[in-house]
């Protein structure tokens, strides 16, 4: 089966192709396609970005700009000269990487780690500690000195107000609360702002000096006036609100992460349809200078800051100035450290574990915009001409990313199984080149491992209307693809890719001949058949087949045969019969018989497309015979290529003579009527027997020998009868329901 399509919608269709490939008739032409995000996401990927529909470009620049050797880093700074300061742990060091030069630390003090990095307008840096929850100040290379002390466990972040207060969110005070402490710049603070939430886990600050903040373990994200007066803008569904931002139009954007305990939470309807937050959250909003509630204990870090991170993905929203909260992204296993915003004002994700940046391109798709070597991309900072830098976790280095494109990037796809021994055909490509470059090259081989025994890459195909694969046929396949971009830095962009390929054709399987049980016939309405001499009944038969291993695992068999309900037919005899195509191609089959003594094979049915058939066995002598089953698969295959497959079939019996009864007589002995016959059969069984005394009812009659297991019985009855005239009629079935019937008059 030859697929063609253009554009994207060849690429939307990549998973009926798989399944189509796989029942297609091996005589044709079959495509491999991917344009899938899943299709590509298996693949090896370098220097490329994937967008959630499939297309893939260049992707940003990216370097190394500095090795802390630090387990990881939490927070990133960048003062007026542009200066980067950025720090975490284990140890409570501060790194300085100054533009154009290597970076070094420049401070450590008595912590265990450092959480919170903030730059004011004098370029002094203030950094908050955990688990003793303070923060310090340092000017120039002056050694840091405590700032400010909030008596809480953890500061998780630090932002700078209009008025040039400091803000500290703190978590695991004595009380159990998490506070926003306000700071002037003498160092004087007090608390601003509390809640019920034990952490104040992430805060950003909007154009109109509101705080956004995200809390922990109730997953709240709040604003919070100059004056201190909070609000819920949502909650989310997960417990964790690690990063907020605010975007250009005043929208907050919101990344939670962590499931929540015993059912906590709100359920969330559809992203789409996600309702303002009602009034009167499930939160308390203490004014500042409330009293707390009693003290409670002081309670551990967030899940996502603990060693071994946090497992359940993440969600992020987007909440619009109007306050209607939508989610906007959302993965099973990623889990959101950062959100920053890019020079067009796009939101960009820092995520682990598996170092990726995403940016959100609209509230349905996304870009995975590149992968660092490293687990987490834990913060953020906005550079000059739309650079932005990037602070890591395991390891924790930083990097520079953009705002040009990478020169060159590839892709290497995952391997393609076709089953079977294949031609390969032509490759094609569906892209917008911009100026730039798409090549193609294949390699092929008989080993699932490509690093074993294969061949060499192939030369590359550049033009999208494809080229012929030069890769040796074989039974797996996989293909590179190389993106350059032109010298003004005009990249291409790659949507989709076509192998097409002809599998060797394999000849049919035929593994089971089943004869159905006598006098039954499978429907045949175009047949002019006899009408049914019995009484009418049906029977269904179980599905037949042997599960065992096929030869192509990858493709799917067909095991089993099941088959219409046979109706009763006297004299009719049938067969079924399990066959596959490892090549699912259609298959027709011819029908032959002979007696088990014969040599020669006689046709009884030609070119049938069904596995299963029946015929009127009356018009064979009574005897054993074999049927022979050949299977074909000419209907998919061009003449020449047209391959078989033959079985015989054990032997069974055609029967249609009836037993013979002989040697009836009844007596008299008292008042018992002695009734005596001996019933025998040629070729099967003898069944079961039965009497009539004077035309009543049939009643089954037991061998002398208790068992009907023989083709000849003897058969003795005593009956009540009284004096005068009776007449008793006996009949025997054989295996095959032969009847023979006979009577005897006593008087």
């Amino acid at each position: 089966m030859k697929i063609m399509t253009t554009g994207k919608k060849r690429a939307a269709q990549g998973a009926l192709v798989a399944i189509a490939c796989a029942a297609a008739f091996a005589g044709q032409t079959q495509i491999w396609t991917q344009g899938e995000f899943a299709d590509f996401e298996r693949g090896v990927i370098k220097n490329l970005s994937m967008r959630s529909d499939g297309l893939l470009s260049l992707a940003p620049h990216s370097r190394e700009l500095f090795d802390t050797s630090a387990a990881y880093l939490w927070a990133l700074a960048r003062d007026s000269k542009g200066n980067l300061f950025t720090a975490g742990g284990a140890g409570a060091k501060l790194y300085r990487i100054p533009p154009g030069g290597p970076g070094k630390m420049v401070a450590e003090v008595d912590a265990l780690e450092i959480h919170a990095i903030a730059v004011d307008s004098k370029d002094r840096v203030y950094f908050g500690t955990a688990p003793d929850g303070k923060v310090y100040r340092m000017t120039g290379t002056a050694k840091p000195e405590v700032f400010y002390d909030p008596k809480a466990k953890y500061i998780w972040a630090l932002a700078f107000n209009g008025k040039g207060d400091l803000l500290v969110a703190t978590g695991g005070l004595p009380n159990g609360q998490g506070e926003i402490h306000k700071v002037a710049p003498d160092g004087k603070g007090a608390v601003f702002f509390k809640s019920d939430e034990t952490h104040v886990r992430s805060m950003a600050i909007d154009a109109g000096d509101n705080l956004i903040v995200g809390t922990e373990p109730g997953g709240l994200v709040l604003r919070i006036s100059p004056a201190g007066e909070g609000f819920v803008l949502y909650q989310m569904a997960k417990k964790e609100v690690t990063a907020v931002a605010v975007g250009r139009d005043g929208a907050i954007y919101a990344a939670a992460v962590g499931a929540k305990q015993g059912g906590g939470g709100v359920s969330l309807p559809p992203p789409s349809s996600s309702p303002a937050p009602p009034s009167g959250t499930t939160v308390t909003i203490n004014a500042p200078g409330t009293p707390a509630a009693a003290p409670r204990p002081a309670a551990p870090p967030p899940a996502s800051i603990g060693a071994g991170g946090v497992s359940g993905g993440s969600e992020v929203y987007r909440i619009e100035p109007n306050g209607n909260p939508r989610r906007i992204w959302s993965h099973a296993q990623d889990v959101v450290y950062a959100i920053a915003f890019d020079s067009a004002g796009r939101v960009l994700l820092g995520a682990g574990n598996r170092g990726s940046v995403y940016r959100i391109e609209s509230p349905t798709e996304y870009t995975a915009l590149l992968s660092l070597p490293v687990t987490q991309i834990t913060a953020f900072q906005s550079g000059p001409g739309g650079r932005l830098y990037a602070a890591a976790g395991n390891t924790g280095k930083v990097y520079e990313i953009g705002p040009e494109v990478e020169h060159d990037g590839s892709i290497e796809s995952d391997v393609f199984d076709s089953a079977l021994y294949s031609l390969w055909g032509r490759l094609s490509f569906e892209a917008h080149l911009n100026g730039g470059q798409v090549a193609i090259s294949t390699r092929s081989g008989n080993l699932d491992q490509p690093e074993k025994n294969w061949s060499p890459w192939s030369a590359a195909i550049t033009a999208p209307k494809g080229g012929r694969i030069t890769s040796p046929a074989s039974r797996f396949v996989q293909w590179k693809a190389t993106l350059t971009a032109d010298g003004a830095g005009h990249a291409p962009e790659l949507e989709s890719v076509d192998v097409a390929y002809l599998p060797k054709n394999v000849e049919p399987r035929l593994d089971e001949i089943e004869i159905t049980p006598a006098n039954y016939r499978f429907p045949a309405p175009m047949l002019n058949l006899p009408t049914a001499t019995g009484p009418a009944q049906s029977l269904t038969l179980p599905a037949l087949g042997r599960r065992s291993t096929p030869p192509f695992p990858s493709l799917p068999q067909e095991n089993t045969t099941t088959s219409p309900a046979m109706q009763f037919a006297k004299g009719y005899l049938g067969a079924r019969w399990l066959a596959s195509d490892p090549n699912g191609d259609a298959m027709v089959y011819t029908v032959e018989i002979r007696g088990v003594d014969e040599t020669e094979w006689k046709p009884l049915k030609e070119k049938l497309t069904e596995k299963y058939f029946s015929w009127d066995a009356t018009a064979f002598p009574d005897g054993d015979y074999r049927l022979r089953v050949t299977a074909s698969d000419a209907p998919g295959n061009p003449p020449a290529e047209a391959l078989t497959a033959r079985l015989e079939s054990a032997p069974f019996t055609i029967d249609n003579t009836p037993p013979k009864i002989t040697n009836l007589a009844a007596t008299r002995s008292g008042g018992k009527l002695i009734v005596r016959w001996h019933a025998a059969d040629a070729l099967n069984n003898l069944d079961k027997a039965e009497y009539s005394l004077d035309g009543g009812e049939w009643t089954v009659a037991a061998p002398v020998t208790k068992l009907s297991d023989s083709p000849e019985l003897d058969y003795e009855l005593s009956l009540d009868a009284p004096a005068g005239e009776h007449t008793i009629a006996v009949r025997v079935v054989d295996d095959n329901d032969n009847q023979a019937v006979d009577k005897v008059v006593v008087k």
